[in-house]
């Protein structure tokens, strides 16, 4: 019989194939998933010609950074959210997951978007019954601190 330990990882997977290969956008923005657990959510995705905002700098448009800060804070969001009903039925778990949905995104541009690579991580600030608040980042491939958001999020 699986543990909930096994149920939350079964879900976890079928949530990170949802946003890596469902998601149109995220194959738009070249996003990969290096980490998801319940407690910490980290996407990568390289640099392309696609996402240049600043043609003269080269830098990474505003709007990418914004977007990918949004998935990591939402993926943030619907992984505590699948933690808290681990033991539901898996039909209920995805009805919600249907419903995830941002309520409400700030972001701080700290520096321009130069590098070769990026990574976003989320964390969870606070989640209720039906809201999670999430804190995110986004660094260069060298560790530079790009930008941080603040997502709250639906989750049912």
């Amino acid at each position: 019989m699986p543990t909930q330990v096994d149920k939350l990882d079964e879900l976890l997977q079928i949530l990170g194939d949802i946003y890596e290969n469902r998601l149109p956008f995220n194959q738009v923005l070249g996003l990969h998933i290096i980490n998801l657990k319940p407690d910490l959510v980290e996407v990568a995705f390289d640099m392309t010609d696609s996402l240049i905002g600043n043609y003269v700098q080269g830098s990474l448009h505003g709007g990418v950074i914004s977007s990918v800060l949004d998935t990591a804070g939402g993926l943030m969001a619907t992984a505590g959210m699948i933690q808290k009903k681990v033991d539901h039925p898996k039909e209920e778990i995805a009805q919600n997951i249907a419903k995830v949905g941002t309520i409400d995104l700030r972001v701080d541009y700290l520096r321009p978007g130069k590098g070769s690579g990026f990574t976003s991580c989320a964390s969870i600030m606070r989640i209720g019954r039906k809201v999670a608040v999430t804190r995110m980042e986004l660094h260069n491939n060298q560790g530079r601190l790009i930008a941080v958001g603040t997502g709250t999020y639906l989750i049912a």
